[in-house]
């Protein structure tokens, strides 16, 4: 997309996963970046455990020089329940590490997987701790990292009470943060206000719209102010990904039709209306 922008924009295969729970659109990753790429996205942000054969650093690194798509970052999203994590979590992590370390630059972009709100002060402490360490040993790698908040109500980051606690907890010198518009906005906040407060962290930023009915709208057609946002990103020189992870109803039928939508508001909506 337009160069003269800071930031380059990309988009996530939730998109597609959304279907079945990911059955419906499982180990069709190579369709997936070749829709990003029609719908003119610079990158694209896989979730790990979803890659089907192009796990296989050489297999993805062919088929993203074949559609012209960098990897942006890697979902690793993983259920993180206990004090520690456990042997199976530290594997996925570590093989997540050794993917990303074939793509330079490209970042590792740790989310928990919601399962309640039960124990809160004590699971808020436990993830903070993980995502610490592995965001510490991705960062001994040469893997950047930044840590992504969600929004369900099972999730133990959604409110404004939970951002303070984690984000504030967050081992700065290895760990980002990626504040995803959408989730912020459902979480009761705004968000370009919560992303000033926490400018320092920003390494990675999501998109999504939002219009309470009851959750996730089509970009667009939300009541996010994704071009306030988007400017403010502009004006203090974000040099980034904004992923576009587009949650609206509509990806349930069709992601291609969303995806390809996104790219084209982006394009004729959003970056002419940039100053």
């Amino acid at each position: 997309m337009s160069v003269q922008l800071p930031f380059r924009f990309g988009s996530e295969v939730y998109t597609w996963f959304m279907s079945g729970n990911g059955k419906t659109h499982e180990g069709r990753l190579g369709h997936m970046i070749e829709v990003i790429s029609k719908a003119g996205f610079s990158g694209i942000q896989p979730i790990f455990t979803w890659m089907g054969e192009l796990v296989d650093p050489d297999l993805l690194e062919a088929k993203l020089k074949e559609q012209n798509i960098e990897l942006a970052a890697l979902a690793l999203a993983l259920d993180w329940n206990e004090a520690e994590e456990t042997e199976r979590e530290r594997e996925v992590a570590d093989h997540a590490i050794r993917v990303l370390q074939r793509f330079p630059g490209a970042i590792l972009n740790t989310v928990q997987i919601p399962s309640g709100r039960h124990d809160l002060a004590q699971r808020q402490a436990n993830l903070v701790n993980i995502v610490n360490t592995v965001s510490r040993r991705a960062a001994e790698k040469g893997v950047p990292c930044s840590y992504h908040p969600n929004s369900p109500h099972s999730s133990i980051i959604r409110t404004e009470e939970d951002y303070k606690i984690v984000l504030e907890s967050l081992d700065i010198s290895a760990t980002g943060w990626t504040p995803d518009v959408g989730h912020i906005i459902n979480g009761g906040m705004d968000p370009l206000a919560k992303m000033k407060e926490y400018q320092p962290l920003i390494n990675h930023v999501h998109f999504k719209d939002w219009d309470g009915a009851p959750e996730f709208a089509l970009m667009g057609n939300g009541n996010v102010d994704l071009l306030g946002v988007t400017q403010w990103l502009k004006d203090i020189n974000y040099k980034g990904w904004i992923i576009c992870e587009d949650e609206g109803a509509e990806a349930l039928e069709d992601p291609d039709y969303v995806t390809l939508h996104d790219g084209k508001w982006i394009q004729e909506k959003l970056i002419p209306g940039l100053r």
